[in-house]
């Protein structure tokens, strides 16, 4: 059985034919692709995981190029992808510090890019640190004006 392949085409699949395996007592088969299935969730994890710091990241671009143009939106965006990663490190505690570190740079580029296409205009952030990714608060104030 090719374990990669069914792995990476689909994990259901993947687990019926480790059970089949298990049914027809073939435990060394079985055990193979386990090892395999868990890979690969953690490969599709790890992928959930880049592209809510991609999406999380663009947004904290645009919000940094255009000020003019903040929204709730925006905010809205920039919290929902945080909580989003928050419990995609809680359901994959593997998923570390470490590993946004390992990734940081690749997903910025593929923020500012995505940004910048988005805005359809370059964008003069080079770089987003810890702090204005993870920990800044983002919000908008209603300015008080005449009612029509």
């Amino acid at each position: 059985m090719d374990w990669q392949d069914l792995s990476t085409t689909s994990h259901y699949q993947t687990a019926v034919a480790i059970e089949q395996e298990l049914q027809k007592g073939n435990l060394q088969e079985a055990a193979t692709g386990i090892k395999e299935l868990i890979e690969a969730l953690g490969r599709s994890e790890k992928r959930a995981l880049k592209s809510q710091l991609v999406r999380l990241m663009a947004h904290i671009v645009k919000w940094q190029t255009q000020p003019e143009r903040r929204s709730h939106g925006w905010v809205a965006t920039i919290y929902n992808a945080r909580e989003e990663i928050k419990d995609i490190q809680a359901e994959t505690p593997s998923l570390t510090d470490a590993i946004f570190r390992e990734m940081w740079d690749k997903c910025f580029q593929a923020a500012k890019r995505e940004a910048e296409g988005d805005m359809n205009q370059l964008s003069p952030v080079t770089a987003l640190s810890w702090k204005e990714v993870f920990e800044d608060r983002y919000s908008i104030t209603l300015k008080r004006g005449r009612q029509k």
